[in-house]
């Protein structure tokens, strides 16, 4: 029998997979996966560089951010999947001049 931890983490991989094929184009949260891509350098796990680039900041600009809270703490193994440090990547927004909602 599994342990519940990792069923866990199985439904949540295949629930992100299966909206990120739901909205297309979109991505997740308003991001396409370009978009999400041009983020990835200011938030890796290895390496990151200091600011995020104006073109991520415009990407997030456009993003919701309410969705993107949501995420927050259940997207540990799909960050991890693309190398993307969940603290950095949740400080994005601030660093690009954005306030991310309050109840986040």
């Amino acid at each position: 029998m599994a342990k519940p931890q990792a069923l866990a983490a199985a439904l949540l991989l295949v629930l992100v997979v299966s909206l990120a094929a739901t909205e297309g184009a979109h991505g997740i949260c308003g991001l396409s996966n370009g978009e999400f891509k041009l983020c990835q350098p200011a938030a890796a796990v290895n390496n990151p560089t200091d600011s995020p680039s104006s073109e991520c900041c415009a990407a997030l600009g456009k993003a919701n951010l309410s969705c993107i809270c949501r995420y927050k703490g259940v997207a540990g193994i799909w960050l991890r999947m693309y190398h993307i440090d969940a603290n950095r990547a949740m400080a994005l927004p601030g660093k690009c001049g954005l306030t991310m909602p309050s109840n986040c």
